[in-house]
């Protein structure tokens, strides 16, 4: 793999690779399925949509108290969540159907919720999942200057606190993308250190059109029904749960204690030296595969291990195909980062960022 011919990964152990794909092949062919979304999946779908479609209806247009309306509102947050790892997550990885349009429609749920599926394309499943964890391609990690993910980063004073008001600036992410972040890719035409495809004139048109039809829908036909301060209040809750939530189940499957940080060397021609599926083993982590809620929630991202190396698959089979990878895995030597519990991922994340943070 390689991105404008800036970095590439070595070849070292490929037979881990070759019996890893060959063998999770035959787990697929065994169970007489396909390898993209599922009806489990698509009912999924149906309850989500119904349920955010329902929960807007509720807290605009019905005469609702303070307090319901509150927790609606965090509900709401949630289901938007739930909406972006489970729908549009797969639907911009191509996992969610055998038909392309039908994922192409599936991603654009993305813009509904005030992001843009062309710019997510690029910097998740280009540079993120090619380029995982390495300082300067990878956009995902790149939360500075306020949070410092790894020691490549450069060190600012406020970092030996980061494990504390981590909790606050999580939650601040959703608005920080929708706002700020979409925009400065937009402008910049850059995704980290790396150019970005240029955008054609549908995906301009879609990207502007769907900023205001976002815009109308969350703020300006809820204040017109409920006035604005009433409507601040609700947006602003529900988008600090969406993205707290979101930021959450990302950092704990990369940025943990024993996940690693690899540093391309300077220069033209920069290689990482391991094997690409090896390198998304290294800076990958499982999490509370064992929570049933969990893994229906966060869409399988929980686990993310599979999913890295094999993102063309629908999360729906993630369970399943993990026991293929850690007996590859264990046949191979190689190993296989998992935490038995969100929770214990979730205080591996924050000694981490301690860690990180006191450093220089």
């Amino acid at each position: 793999l390689s991105m404008d011919a800036k970095l590439s990964f070595g070849r070292l152990n490929p037979d881990f690779s070759l019996t890893l794909k060959k063998r999770v092949h035959e787990y697929f062919d065994r169970q007489e399925v396909r390898k993209r979304g599922n009806r489990k999946l698509y009912i999924k779908t149906a309850v989500l949509m119904a349920c955010a479609a329902g929960t807007y209806y509720l807290l605009v247009f019905a005469a609702l108290p303070g307090w319901l309306s509150l927790i609606l509102c965090a509900l709401f947050g949630l289901n938007l969540a739930a909406i972006g790892f489970n729908i549009m997550h797969d639907g911009a990885h191509g996992s969610y159907s055998q038909k392309a349009w039908v994922n192409s429609l599936m991603s654009y749920s993305l813009n509904l919720m005030g992001g843009c599926a062309y710019l997510w394309k690029q910097k998740h499943n280009t540079n993120h999942h090619s380029f995982t964890n390495i300082e300067g391609f990878d956009d995902d990690i790149d939360v500075q200057p306020w949070i410092k993910t790894n020691r490549n980063q450069k060190g600012r004073w406020y970092h030996r606190y980061q494990h504390i008001y981590w909790v606050v600036l999580y939650g601040m992410s959703y608005l920080l993308w929708v706002y700020s972040k979409d925009f400065k890719k937009y402008f910049s035409g850059k995704i980290a250190d790396t150019d970005m495809k240029k955008m054609d004139l549908k995906e301009h048109f879609i990207f502007w059109i769907s900023k205001a039809v976002y815009l109308s829908i969350f703020i300006v036909i809820p204040a017109l029904q409920l006035g604005w301060l009433k409507v601040l209040a609700g947006y602003l809750l529900a988008s600090f749960v969406c993205g707290w939530v979101l930021a959450v189940i990302f950092q704990l499957a990369h940025v943990v204690e024993d996940t690693a940080f690899p540093l391309a060397e300077e220069g033209a021609g920069r290689k990482i030296e391991q094997d690409w599926a090896i390198h998304q083993l290294a800076t990958t982590a499982n999490f509370g595969t064992g929570n049933k809620l969990l893994s229906w929630f966060a869409g399988g991202l929980n686990y993310q291990i599979e999913h890295h190396l094999f993102p063309k698959i629908s999360h729906v089979h993630y369970p399943g195909i993990s026991k293929v990878v850690k007996d590859v895995c264990r046949q191979f030597s190689i190993p296989y980062i998992e935490y038995p519990t969100m929770m214990s991922a979730l205080r591996s994340h924050i000694a981490h960022l301690k860690l990180v943070g006191a450093g220089p």
